[in-house]
Order: C-alpha cells, then structure tokens, then sequence
C-alpha cells in the first residue's frame, strides 16, 4: 500500500535527475489508454485544480450529479473543524455514540451505544477507516441530529460555492438525496486545506492506533507526493477519490469519481496529479499547454483507438533510456525482440521510438505487437522490446534514423496514440 504512494514520490522526482540533455520530450507522450476507456464511463468524472488559484487545469463531465459516497465526511470534517477553530469543542470532549449512531453500516468503529470516544478520535476514524458511525456521532454532537446537522452541511457547501451539491446524510452511506459534482468536490477540498490548514494533517494519517486496535487508511495514495484527502465507495457511486500532493511548491487537487475499481481509479488520479504537474511545469518555462493536451484526450465525436489497458502515466518526461546491445540484457535494461525477417539497420539508426509504459511486461508486449500490426510500415526493419524501469514496462523500438523515429511518432499521434522520440545516448 505504501509502496505505491512511494513509487509516486519517486516518480515526481525522478525526472529532476534524469532528464535527456537539452532533449525536452513532453511527457504527453505518455498516454494513460484507460482514460479514454475511464472517460467513457457513465459514473465517471474527473477534475484537477490549482489549489492556489482555483485553475481549474482539466474537467470531465466536472457538473454532472454524482453520489459522493464517503467524500461526503470531507464536509463533515470541515464542520468538525470549524467548531474546533471557534472554541466550541475541544480534541479530547467526548463524542458519544447514539443508537442510531451505533446501527450505521460499516466501515465503521464498532462502538457501542452510550459509548464515547475523544473528538480527535472521531476525526482520525473518519479520515483512515472512513467510520461511519464515527461520522453520525460527530453529526449529533455539533447539530443535535443527524438531519439537521446535514442540512447544515449543505447550507456550507453553498455558501462554498458548491451550488450542485446536497447533502443527505454525514457520512455518504446511500441516499438518493446525497448528491455532488467532481467540481463541487473540488471547492471543497480546496476549502478545507485553505481554511483549516491547521487541521489538514489529519488528511495525511496512514493509520492510528484504537484500543489496541492498528487501523489503516483507505488511502492507498498517500504517502511522500499525495498528503491527503478522502476515498469513497458504494455500488451506486462507483470508486471515488480527491486527492492533493505538492510538488516545487506547487499544490494541486485532483477528483475522480465513477471509477470501475480501486486500482483503476487510483491509477487514473495519479496519472492526472503527475500530469497536472508536468503541465504546470511547462507552462512555467512559456510552453501553452492542457492537461487534456498533455493526455492526448481524443475529441469526444472522433474515434478513439484502444490498445491494451493499464498504461502508465507521464511521469517520464524527458528520461534518458538506456539501451541494452544483445538480446541477453541485464535488468533494468530493454529486452531486445529479435527484428523481423528482412529489417534493415544502418549506421545512423541509432534513434528509438518509446510508444507506451506499463505495469506488466505482458502488456507492454502487447503494445509492441498492436504497433507493429496497426503501423507496420512505419516500424519495419525497427526492433521491438521492453525496458523495465522500477515497477514500470517501457514498449520501445529501436534502429530509426532521427528522421524514421519523428516520421513513425507522427503517425502515431495522429490517431492520438502514445509516442516519444528517443536520441541516442
């Protein structure tokens, strides 16, 4: 779980360290298939903001209505801590549960009715375990009741600027009425790390201990890169997340709703986070560019070509690939495929052609293999292989010419499919 997160962290510094001399390949080059497959989903929406500013750097499907499951706490918490910034409770008052409390689906704390636990207790269950009755009993505690203390969050969440959000319950447990947009979500992620910044840590927690009891997040993002916020599940939501991370002193906020699962979701919200930085980046060094652009986002009326699932993100942009000589290459190294009968080499085809990365070698293999057949005249007498680099799988083709890696990248951008040139190291 943790290692995930790290691999992320190392992502988003590695290309620092390993950048191609004054060879600036976009990370655009890069592109995660599955979010065109994701996109197409009927519960799916996604949206990265600067946190600073508000900019909103990518939407998909951003003001549709969607069930926030338990993203719903993100509110709950931020009613949490602005009674704690007033003074109006204190991190260790008790928080009791009621029978009502108590009865809530799980996840949850398993408290018994009458029970209490610490208002700092509450907190660090709804932000790991996702409590659910952790929730309803922090709800009664501040508005009395559950109800009224949900009508309350939804008079916050518009006076937020959450104007297509509504609030049902505190906890997110299924309710037709409980309501929100990847947008709206957005606001309030940005709202509570901007109003509360005090309290924001609780976010980060990857677990805490409870009456002996070890309890872990659901975040299985956070760690160094992603330093908050909430996940969130139901049959009729799909899997949803907001997260933050901080990158050269900038922060961004990504949401993605609607996922199919949980690995497909997180993947698609690290993805956006990196190439939200990426493009940050670029912009910062004069270059006008989207997040939608980074992606090669097809054009919602073109067609959109689908290659093997499961490709990796853009995290890197710019990184100097190291080709091994013979097919008996050591780790770490590209696998050479033995070229197609016939292939030509010369003494200038020392360019490659990298045209995805994976996490698995099966798929990137696949890949070679639906270049080779979708755009075989544009690859003939190149030789295809793998290139493992950490947990990832780079397609790569070698043998062009400087000219032959540009002509065969074009082409395949042209049917808006992952390609980068590669110089000659």
């Amino acid at each position: 779980m943790i290692q995930h997160a790290r691999r992320l962290f190392l992502a988003l510094g590695l290309a620092a360290t390993t950048l191609i001399g004054s060879v600036a390949t976009p990370a655009s080059a890069q592109i995660p298939y599955f979010q065109n497959l994701l996109a197409s989903q009927t519960k799916y929406a996604a949206m990265v903001v600067d946190a600073k500013t508000g900019e909103v750097l990518y939407a998909k499907h951003e003001d549709s209505p969607r069930y926030p499951a338990s993203i719903t706490k993100v509110m709950t918490l931020y009613l949490t801590f602005e009674a704690l910034a007033a003074g109006k409770i204190h991190p260790d008052d008790p928080v009791v549960f009621s029978p009502h409390a108590t009865a809530q689906a799980p996840s949850k704390l398993g408290v018994r009715s009458g029970d209490s636990i610490t208002v700092t207790q509450a907190i660090q269950a709804m932000t790991t375990l996702s409590a659910n009755d952790a929730a309803v009993a922090m709800a009664e505690k501040l508005g009395g009741t559950e109800s009224r203390f949900a009508a309350l969050m939804t008079l916050r969440a518009q006076e937020l600027g959450m104007q297509n959000t509504h609030f049902a319950n505190a906890n997110g447990l299924p309710d037709s009425r409980n309501i929100s947009t990847a947008r709206d979500i957005a606001i309030m992620s940005r709202a509570v790390m901007r109003d509360y910044p005090q309290y924001y840590h609780f976010f980060s927690l990857e677990g805490f201990d409870f009456r002996g009891r070890q309890i872990t997040s659901h975040n299985h993002l956070l760690g160094p890169g992603v330093d908050g916020l909430k996940t969130g599940f139901t049959n009729a939501s799909g899997f949803n997340i907001a997260i933050s991370g901080v990158k050269e002193n900038r922060r961004l906020i990504v949401v993605v709703l609607g996922g199919p699962t949980r690995v497909a979701r997180d993947q698609n919200a690290e993805d956006l986070l990196l190439t939200g930085f990426d493009v940050m980046r670029r912009r910062a060094m004069g270059e006008k560019i989207t997040v939608a652009q980074n992606l090669f986002e097809p054009e919602l009326s073109g067609p959109v070509v689908r290659p093997p699932v499961e490709q990796g993100d853009g995290d890197q942009d710019g990184l100097k690939i190291e080709l091994a000589s013979a097919p008996a290459a050591k780790a770490g190294k590209i696998s050479i495929v033995e070229p197609r009968k016939g292939a030509k080499k010369t003494a200038k085809a020392k360019w490659a052609v990298q045209v995805g990365e994976f996490h698995s070698p099966k798929d990137a293999r696949h890949q070679i293999a639906f270049v080779e057949k979708r755009f075989g005249d544009k690859f003939d007498g190149a030789t295809g292989g793998t290139d493992k680099e950490g947990r990832r799988y780079k397609a790569v083709f070698t043998g062009f010419s400087e000219s032959d890696a540009k002509d065969a990248c074009r082409a395949l951008k042209a049917k808006r499919l992952a390609c980068m040139v590669v110089e000659p190291s």
